[in-house]
């Protein structure tokens, strides 16, 4: 039995059970072969605060510091993270955040036998810097825009350099992926290409009218756009090109900092009556809004592998 210790910020929680929906189930699918234990150290930014009026600040807060999801202890640390600013200092926080919740898993009599980390910057570079001081070996997942878009940024990307050269192996869910890893000088003999998978039992067609009912749909052509609320998902190309679609309908599923803007900019185009804000979903309920509608529209400038696409 291989033990392992899981550490990304990429993870959910009570409080936000869609955000690295991904990592979980990549996880349980992993602990399903039964030669795997694991526990998850998900580490969240600091804030004092939980009134509503400070937005996504608030439900870092609202997130316990312990809990259990599909039968997994997780440990939530929290990590100082300065907005705006705290790029370059994020990997240092993050380390110490989780390793002091890394040593005390291990007082408790879970020793671990590897590092188990997704996303490269700043959650690789801090799982490299746990493993130094623990002496355990890292994985490190890539993603997408942690390789595809934060290397270009000096002291990140050199910070990556050394966490490819420090770790045990890595993984990567597309070859591009891998490609640009070793454009940056990582190893490819330690990169495996390990596709995103999607949950077979769960992404499932429905029944086409039933899943309509279920969203009041009308007879209108309509597509879906999915994804969180920000702006490299590229729903405001959805919203423009629905203004020269005048027959149909637009379904958004996602929350984020730019539903206000998305909002404005449909009115501002006179399609606000035809577009449908949902909010974030539950993936039983995505599932029967693929079912339902007649389009899926993707217009993400950037994604490692889209998950939407897969499900």
């Amino acid at each position: 039995m291989i033990r392992t210790l899981l550490f990304s910020t990429l993870y959910p929680s009570s409080v936000r059970p869609g955000h690295g929906i991904f990592v979980e189930t990549r996880l349980r699918h992993l602990l399903a072969g039964g030669e795997v234990e694991t526990r998850v150290v998900a580490p969240v930014p600091w804030f004092p605060f939980r009134h509503g009026m400070f937005g996504e600040y608030a439900r870092h807060a609202a997130v316990p510091r312990h809990e259990e999801r599909n039968g997994i202890r997780v440990e939530h640390p929290r990590y100082l993270l300065l907005p705006k600013i705290g790029m370059n200092g994020a990997p240092a926080s993050l380390a110490r955040a989780g390793l002091g919740a890394a040593r005390k898993l291990i007082a408790a009599g879970y020793d671990f036998d590897l590092i188990d980390a997704h996303y490269f910057y700043p959650d690789g570079v801090a799982a490299t810097l746990i493993g130094k001081v623990l002496n355990k070996p890292v994985v490190i997942t890539a993603r997408g825009t942690d390789i595809n878009l934060i290397p270009q940024y000096e002291k990140p990307r050199r910070m990556i350099r050394q966490a490819a050269a420090d770790c045990a192996a890595m993984i990567t869910v597309c070859a591009a992926l891998k490609d640009a890893i070793v454009g940056l000088g990582g190893t490819a003999e330690k990169i495996a290409v390990l596709r995103n998978g999607v949950d077979l039992e769960l992404f499932r067609p429905e029944d086409k009218p039933q899943a309509r009912a279920a969203f009041g749909m009308n007879d209108k052509f309509a597509l879906a756009s999915v994804g969180h609320l920000i702006e490299r998902k590229g729903h405001h190309l959805v919203i423009e090109a629905l203004a020269q679609m005048p027959a149909a309908e637009l379904y958004l599923a996602g929350g984020g900092e730019e539903e206000d803007r998305l909002r404005t900019l449909a009115d501002r185009l006179g399609v606000a009556a035809r577009v449908h804000f949902l909010g974030a979903i539950p993936q039983a309920r995505l599932r029967t809004l693929y079912s339902a509608v007649d389009c899926l529209v993707l217009a993400s400038s950037r994604e490692g592998w889209a998950n939407v696409l897969l499900e």
